[in-house]
């Protein structure tokens, strides 16, 4: 049976996509398959390019994949005429990019949880926000659109950031069903900016935006091969997308080089006053912006701390955990000093869940703070939490409810910031943080804490410090791991030297095989 959202989005790509044949000849020159931000923007300058082959290109990459991967929702309906009019206004600024922004014709996909005053819809993978009007833009994509770049289109995200329910699988939604894992059809694409990183890892868009609360963009980036940044809590604004925790929500770039990601976080951060955590995160953001801390020495001199319990555990006897040993000799090679086998304190809670309070916590502040966002929508469907939870039972096969529940909703539905229990996990939180992570990273002199895969995401979500994932190898089944590179608070300048400085030594990073330019769909069938 075809689905809504099949045929709701075959439509809009048949209907965008008629142009492609047209085009794709002329731009034969130019490479589109992992192409970067440099690479496009040069081909444009050489005329070699324009910005609608390169929106074709993508459109015609969702329509020949999205129906297996399930990983965009929406395209942008006026995708087209925004890269008509990045194209003019090249052409009137004589061909260059120097008076244009940044970003200009560079199309992006945005977590389907970032709110757009278009056409398209902002309802975190669910039903029940369908059809509902934001009141504005927001803010990063405000900023997206004054650097010129052209909005694709909403990717697909595990469905209210994985809050619904605990038996749903990462990377599935209502409104798409379950993503896939681009290199292996049975991995774990995890979640819950699932969309964006598998839609970039496939060569279906230059680069994207997710969200993280904890580990939102750094598992699923791991997991896809791909370079996620979560930036320090306040660097990039929160308003206008659909909210969680004020103290994790972070907002940032999913790309397929660490450089795409820093011409994303240059476009995106500044002050807000929508936004108060964006008035202390400002002052982190250097003058000359993040571009100039793309170097291939920016090892040397840094001090790294190996944390490897006990995130090696589950990787033992791997590929990947003698591959972590070898990048450790990359490091020291590269000029930085090693310092191993060192341990958090109390790690052994933080990474529990029933001991470490989070959940308490996240869940009483994302039905403070859920009620007042659906509160500034016009024509939703639903008001509050509350009318979210009656949505789903009185509409239980648009959102499955035979296969998944939403225990997470009616829990978070019973919860109040001002419990007893919810303000000692809040306080527990924080001391676990400042005496385990902070402590580690100024008692040893650290430039960045180094773990390999994703599960250290939790340890830098509490106080919301800043990571960086990069792609590290393959497993013996194809499956990704990446090396995740973990700050202090306004540390991204060291976490991009180093982060650029490893990848340029070891250029791990490969597309999938079965989503190569020969994509051989039967595989996901």
């Amino acid at each position: 049976m075809t689905s809504l959202f099949s045929l709701s989005l075959s439509v809009s790509l048949a209907l965008l996509s008629l142009s492609f044949l047209t085009t794709a000849v002329s731009a034969s020159e130019f490479t589109f398959h992992e192409a970067t931000i440099e690479s496009i923007q040069l081909a444009f300058a050489q005329n070699r390019l324009t910005s609608r082959q390169l929106v074709d290109f993508y459109l015609d990459r969702i329509q020949t994949l999205n129906p297996s991967l399930r990983c965009v929702l929406e395209v942008n309906p006026d995708a087209l005429d925004q890269a008509d009019e990045a194209d003019r206004l090249r052409a009137e600024a004589g061909g260059g990019n120097g008076t244009l922004g940044g970003l200009h014709g560079i199309p992006v996909l945005l977590k389907d949880s970032i709110g757009t005053d278009d056409k398209m819809n902002t309802s975190a993978g669910s039903y029940a926000l369908l059809g509902a009007r934001v009141p504005r833009d927001a803010f990063v994509v405000e900023r997206l659109r004054s650097a010129g770049a052209v909005i694709l289109g909403k990717a697909s995200m595990s469905e209210w950031y994985s809050g619904r329910s605990s038996e749903i699988p990462n990377g599935w939604c209502a409104r798409a069903g379950q993503s896939l894992n681009p290199y292996v059809k049975s991995g774990n694409p995890c979640g819950s900016s699932s969309g964006s990183a598998i839609a970039v890892a496939a060569n279906m868009v230059a680069v994207s935006l997710g969200t993280e609360t904890d580990g939102s963009i750094i598992c699923p980036a791991d997991h896809n091969s791909v370079v996620g940044f979560k930036p320090t809590v306040g660097l990039t604004s929160r308003a206008g997308v659909i909210p969680v925790s004020p103290r994790q929500d972070s907002i940032g770039p999913i790309s397929r080089t660490v450089s795409d990601a820093i011409h994303v976080l240059d476009a995106i951060v500044g002050f807000d006053p929508r936004d108060e955590a964006t008035r202390e995160g400002a002052k982190f953001i250097p003058m000359d912006g993040y571009k100039q801390f793309l170097r291939k020495d920016g090892l040397k001199g840094k001090r790294l701390g190996i944390v490897r319990n006990p995130f090696l555990d589950s990787f033992k006897g791997s590929t990947a955990a003698l591959s972590f040993d070898q990048h450790l000799v990359t490091f020291w090679n590269n000029g930085a000093t090693i310092v191993d086998n060192l341990e958090i304190e109390n790690i052994d809670i933080i990474l529990n869940p029933s001991k470490n309070g989070e959940m308490g916590v996240l869940r009483a502040e994302f039905k403070h703070h859920i009620n007042e966002y659906l509160g500034e929508l016009s024509n939703s469907p639903v008001k509050s939490l509350a009318e979210v939870i009656a949505f789903n039972s009185n509409n239980p096969e648009l959102e499955k409810m035979e296969e998944y529940n939403q225990d997470g909703l009616i829990a978070a539905q019973m919860a109040n910031l001002l419990d007893e229990e919810v303000v000692k996990a809040e306080r527990m939180m924080k001391k676990l943080s400042e005496e385990g992570f902070e402590k580690l990273m100024k008692e040893n002199e650290l430039d960045a804490m180094v773990t390999l895969g994703a599960h250290a995401a939790t340890v830098l979500a509490f106080e919301g410090y800043p990571a960086l994932t990069v792609p590290a190898g393959y497993d013996d089944n194809g499956m990704p791991f990446g090396i995740c590179f973990g700050g202090l608070k306004g540390s991204e300048a060291r976490l991009i030297e180093i982060a650029y400085s490893f990848e340029q030594a070891t250029r791990i990073r490969k597309p999938p095989l079965s989503f190569s330019f020969e994509f051989h769909n039967q595989y996901y069938e």
